[in-house]
C-alpha cells in the first residue's frame, strides 16, 4: 500500500463522522450534572431505574493521597483529595508524519466544554455509540477531537454505575432480563432516549458479554495515558474499578482468567465461543495490565497489586489453554472451529502497545501469531486483495461456521494492520490494509465509496453499509505518529513499578463481588435516575 493509497483511505474514512449519523449538542458535559450531597434524590416514572449516588465532584482535582476514610472513591478506601483547581496541561503531540498538524479548537483550551456527542453504529444498526465497535473507531476521535472522546468515556463511566431494572426480552435466547445491570458496560447509549434508556440492542443479554468491560478499561487507560488528563482519570476511576470487579463472576475456576459461556457473548455476536477464547481472554489480560497501571498512577496501590497478581496467573492459564506453538486457538472448546485462526486474536495486545504499556506476550508468540494471520487470513483470500477474513481453518479453508467467521471486517482488518505495525511488520501491515482499499475504494473493487460496510464475504456480498468500525484506520496513524506521552511511556514501565506485597498476594479482593458493588462504589449523578444510597 503506497502512501497515496494510505492517505486517501485515512482521510476519506472520516466521512462517517458527519455522514454516518451524528448528534453533537451544546450542553453541559456529563460531570456538570453531578448532584451535591445535599441534593435530594430525583424520582422518575420507572421505579426500576436507579444509580448509586456518591461523591464524584472531584473533576478538577490534580492530586490525591491515601486516607483511612472514604473520599471520592468510597469502594477502594483511597481518598482523592483536592490540592488545587487547575487542570494538568496536555502534553504537546509529536509532529512526526502529517496528522499531528491537524489541530482543533478543543485541543487548545483545557477548560472548554465541548458538549455531548453521539454517533450511530451504522445506518442499518441504529444505536448510539455502540461501545464494542467504538473500541475500534475511537482512535479517530481521540486523535482529532480528544475532548469529545473523553466525554464519551464519561458517559459510559456514568452508565457502568447505573442500573435499569425494566424487563427486556432477548431475541436470540428468548429469555428475559433487565435492561441494564449495574457494573456492566452497556452495549450502547440507546436509540430513542439516549443516555437515559441504554442498551437498545436486545439480541443477547450484553450484561453477560465478555468483551465490553475489558474494552472500557482499555479505552479509558489509553485516553488517560495519551492526554495526561489527571482529572479525567480521577473522575472515571470508580467506574473502571467497578468494571473490573464485575468481571470476577466469569472466572469460574479461580485462575484469574475469564471464560466464555457457549454463546456469542462478544462483538462477534453470531460466532459462538466455548471456554477460554483468544479474543476475550486477550482483552481481559490487557485490561488487567491497564487497570494495574492506572491504579498505580492514581494511588490505589492495593488494587494495582491485585490486578498484577491476577495478570500473571491469567496469562499462564491463557497460554497453557490456547497457545499451539504457532498462534492462539480460537477457544479452548472442542467444536469444529476451536482451532481456527482468528484475525482479531491479539486485540488486547494491540491496545496495550498502543497505550504505551509493555507487551502481554513475548515477541515470538506475537510475531508468530500475526504472521500466521497474514499468511492465512489475508493472503489466502484473493491473494491479499480483500482484507483479513475473521476466521480461517489451519488447513487454509475459510471458517464457515457462521456468518461472521467467514466475513472480512473492514475495521478489524485495519486494527490487525495496526497491530502488525506495532510488531515491526510494516510490509505485512500495509499489504493487509491495502486489501480494504482495493475491495472498497479502488475502481476495481465493489464500489463502496463513502459507504464502507462492516464487512464483506469472499465473493463480495456486503453487510451493513456506512458503518462505524472502519474508522479504525486511524489506529494505524496512531502507531505511525503517537502522542509524546505514549512515545515516552515505555521508558517507565508501569507494571515493573508495581511491587506485590505478601499481603496482597495472599488475599482476594475484599468486598468486590458483584453483589457488593451497588452499595460500595462511587458514581456520577444523573437527573433521570433514582438515588438509592
Amino acid at each position: 500500500m503506497n502512501l497515496r493509497m494510505y492517505k486517501f483511505t485515512l482521510f476519506n474514512e472520516l466521512y462517517f463522522l458527519v455522514a454516518g449519523g451524528t448528534v453533537w449538542i451544546d450542553s453541559s458535559s456529563p460531570s456538570a450534572d453531578v448532584k451535591s450531597d445535599q441534593d435530594p434524590p430525583i424520582k422518575v416514572e420507572s421505579k426500576n431505574i436507579k444509580v448509586t449516588e456518591a461523591e464524584m465532584n472531584c473533576r478538577h482535582s490534580t492530586g490525591f493521597e491515601h486516607t483511612s476514610t472514604s473520599g471520592c472513591n468510597s469502594s477502594t478506601g483511597v481518598g482523592l483529595k483536592q490540592n488545587g483547581s487547575s487542570t494538568i496541561p496536555r502534553k504537546k503531540r509529536s509532529s512526526k508524519h502529517f496528522s499531528h498538524h491537524l489541530k482543533t479548537e478543543d485541543q487548545l483550551d483545557g477548560n472548554e466544554d465541548v458538549g455531548r456527542f453521539l454517533y450511530l453504529e451504522g445506518v442499518e444498526y441504529i444505536m448510539w455509540c455502540t461501545y464494542d465497535v467504538h473500541f475500534y473507531a475511537s482512535f479517530a476521535l481521540l486523535e482529532l477531537f480528544p475532548k469529545i472522546e473523553l466525554n464519551i468515556q464519561r458517559d459510559f463511566a456514568k452508565a457502568v454505575l447505573s442500573e435499569d431494572g425494566r424487563k427486556v426480552k432477548f431475541l436470540a435466547e428468548g429469555n428475559y432480563g433487565i435492561r441494564k445491570v449495574r457494573g456492566a458496560v452497556p452495549h450502547d447509549l440507546g436509540t430513542h432516549d439516549p443516555w437515559n434508556e441504554m442498551n437498545a440492542y436486545n439480541i443477547h443479554d450484553t450484561s453477560k458479554w465478555k468483551d465490553l468491560n475489558s474494552k472500557f478499561v482499555l479505552q479509558v487507560y489509553r485516553d488517560f495515558a495519551a492526554t495526561g488528563d489527571m482529572a479525567f482519570g480521577i473522575e472515571v476511576w470508580p467506574a473502571v474499578r467497578t468494571a473490573m470487579e464485575y468481571m470476577e463472576q466469569f472466572d469460574r475456576d479461580d485462575d484469574g482468567l475469564i471464560e466464555n459461556d457457549g454463546f456469542p457473548d462478544q462483538t462477534y455476536d453470531t460466532w459462538t465461543v466455548h471456554g477460554v477464547s483468544a479474543y476475550c481472554g486477550c482483552l481481559w489480560l490487557a485490561a488487567l495490565q491497564a487497570a494495574a497501571a492506572m491504579a498505580q498512577r492514581l494511588g490505589d496501590k492495593f488494587f494495582a497489586e491485585t490486578c498484577k497478581t491476577k495478570f500473571f496467573s491469567a496469562k499462564s492459564a491463557f497460554e497453557k489453554k490456547l497457545w499451539n506453538g504457532s498462534y492462539f486457538n480460537y477457544d479452548s472448546g472442542s467444536s469444529s472451529n476451536s482451532k481456527s485462526i482468528q484475525a482479531d486474536q491479539l486485540a488486547g495486545q494491540w491496545y496495550t502497545s498502543s497505550s504505551g504499556l509493555g507487551p502481554i506476550f513475548d515477541e515470538f508468540k506475537t510475531r508468530s501469531s500475526l504472521q500466521k494471520i497474514f499468511d492465512f487470513n489475508v493472503m489466502k483470500v484473493k491473494g491479499g486483495r480483500m482484507g483479513a477474513v475473521n476466521g480461517m481453518h489451519p488447513n487454509g479453508k475459510v471458517d464457515e461456521s457462521c456468518m461472521q467467521s467467514r466475513e472480512v471486517w473492514t475495521g478489524v482488518t485495519y486494527a490487525v494492520a495496526a497491530n502488525m505495525l506495532l510488531a515491526g511488520m510494516e510490509e505485512e501491515a500495509f499489504t493487509t490494509a491495502e486489501g480494504i482499499f482495493i475491495a472498497g475504494w479502488s475502481e476495481e473493487g465493489f464500489g463502496y465509496w463513502f459507504q464502507t460496510p462492516e464487512g464483506w464475504t469472499t465473493n463480495g456480498h456486503y453487510r451493513s453499509l456506512i458503518y462505524m468500525r472502519p474508522l479504525a484506520i486511524w489506529s494505524m496513524q496512531w502507531v505511525l505518529s503517537p502522542p509524546k506521552a505514549i512515545i515516552e511511556a515505555p521508558k517507565i514501565n508501569m507494571m515493573d513499578r508495581i511491587v506485590i506485597s505478601p499481603a496482597t498476594f495472599s488475599l482476594s479482593l475484599p468486598e468486590t463481588r458483584v453483589r457488593k458493588i451497588a452499595n460500595k462504589t462511587a458514581c456520577f449523578g444523573n437527573s433521570s435516575l433514582q438515588c438509592t444510597c
